[in-house]
């Protein structure tokens, strides 16, 4: 246990540490923080703490704006981050306890810090991995006997997202215009979009970049892999649904993803690991593995409305519904020879479980507007609205402690007039 005390239903225990960037009123600089508590750890005041083999000559990562350097060391320089951290937060430990002075430098209040994304995101993939929600999707335009596309169960599939709209939480998103074709027989019209969606989704971070030209072996997959966030990949419906012949997704995504501040290490999710879905078909040998590389996640979503007087909760899932695993997206994403970098973010695609209340977007929630989703007091949604504020929070529950990921949220503005 740590010095630092807490709620058992706090995110952000001793267990967890969870790394971020936060800056201050009295201090606008951007350094790399580590939650604990109602707290955050400002490593760049306690860098001479980290006397390991690796870190205790590299202490200036610390000290950066953002995560990218300390990622690009890779794993044995996050473990030894990790013990070091466990150490000095430990309430048996006083080097940061007994010292005042330290204390009072080094931990600064979260809700006196501004958050900022942690990594420099150079690449963003968003694959689409839940099989209820492709068979869900498909099954609105196809019909459940073509539901999922002859190469889904084949490969994880994916797409190139913008990383230059990628933001933190509580970062508002403006509703899009763009082109749309409501009626079939007639040309498309331009305005704003009518069928504004969320997706519930997790990425991952990477950690050590790869070299071009050589694929990642599954086996080394995880030796990439930094940690995870939260996700939401906001969709236009109406402008995806008019583009996405042929070429797929592009203006119906790109006007903003969100994803939550703390970045969770594997470390932290190791003991929430989970048996990997059975995979039928067998995949091909570059995308097998034995170990157990799914994580109990429990994930919610919630809409606060102008009309409400508190958020509504529309969505209870969970991580563990992916069919393909982040180790079979990483090998999969470099089998080309695409080399990945420190702080790419891999999406995990609309994570949806098996019944109407996991489903993890309100295409699935509505079924493509056929029906409406119940707020409570009489106030319903198919989609958002202007004004909406969705929320995302995803935990795993240990014994007597939470392993949280904090929140991921965003609120809709109205439509430029053009």
């Amino acid at each position: 246990m740590s010095f630092i005390k807490y709620a058992p239903e706090c995110h952000f225990s001793y267990q967890n540490l969870p790394y971020g960037v936060f800056s201050t009123a009295a201090n606008d600089t951007r350094r790399i923080g580590v939650a604990i508590g109602d707290q955050i750890l400002d490593l760049s005041v306690v860098k001479h703490l980290f006397t390991g083999p690796i870190l205790a000559k590299n202490q200036h990562v610390f000290e950066k704006s953002l995560l990218n350097d300390f990622m690009d060391m890779g794993r044995s320089a996050w473990k030894e981050a990790r013990q070091t951290l466990q150490k000095i937060l430990s309430e048996a430990e006083g080097v940061l306890r007994d010292d005042a002075n330290l204390r009072k430098s080094a931990f600064v209040n979260q809700s006196e810090a501004t958050m900022h994304l942690p990594v420099r995101i150079g690449d963003y993939t968003d694959f689409y991995s839940s099989k209820n929600h492709a068979f869900n999707v498909g099954s609105m335009f196809r019909g459940p006997e073509n539901a999922l596309m002859p190469n889904w169960t084949h490969m994880p599939v994916g797409y190139h997202g913008r990383s230059s709209s990628v933001v933190v939480s509580g970062t508002p998103i403006r509703r899009p215009n763009g082109q749309t074709r409501p009626d079939d027989t007639k040309p498309p019209v331009f305005g704003p979009c009518k069928l504004m969606d969320i997706e519930l989704e997790m990425a991952f971070i990477c950690g050590s970049r790869s070299t071009h030209g050589d694929p990642i072996p599954i086996s080394k997959t995880e030796d990439h892999i930094f940690g995870m966030v939260l996700m939401n990949d906001w969709s236009a419906r109406d402008i995806q649904k008019w583009e996405y012949v042929p070429l797929g997704p592009f203006l119906g995504k790109n006007l903003g993803t969100t994803i939550s501040p703390w970045i969770v290490s594997m470390e932290a999710l190791e003991p929430f690991k989970l048996p990997n879905t059975l995979q039928d078909p067998t995949p091909l040998s570059y995308l097998q593995h034995n170990d157990s590389y799914n994580f109990n996640i429990n994930l919610e979503v919630s809409l606060k409305c102008e009309e409400l007087p508190n958020p509504a909760t529309i969505i209870k899932s969970n991580f563990k519904y992916q069919y393909w695993t982040m180790k079979q997206q990483l090998a999969h994403h470099t089998v080309t020879g695409c080399n990945i970098n420190s702080g790419d973010l891999m999406g995990s695609g609309t994570i949806s479980g098996e019944t109407e209340d996991s489903f993890g977007s309100m295409l699935e929630l509505c079924w493509a507007g056929k029906k409406t989703t119940d707020l409570g007091n009489g106030v319903t949604r198919k989609f958002l609205k202007d004004g909406d504020e969705v929320n995302i929070t995803g935990f795993c529950a240990g014994d007597g402690y939470v392993v949280g990921f904090g929140e991921c949220t965003g609120k809709i503005l109205p439509a430029h007039q053009m």
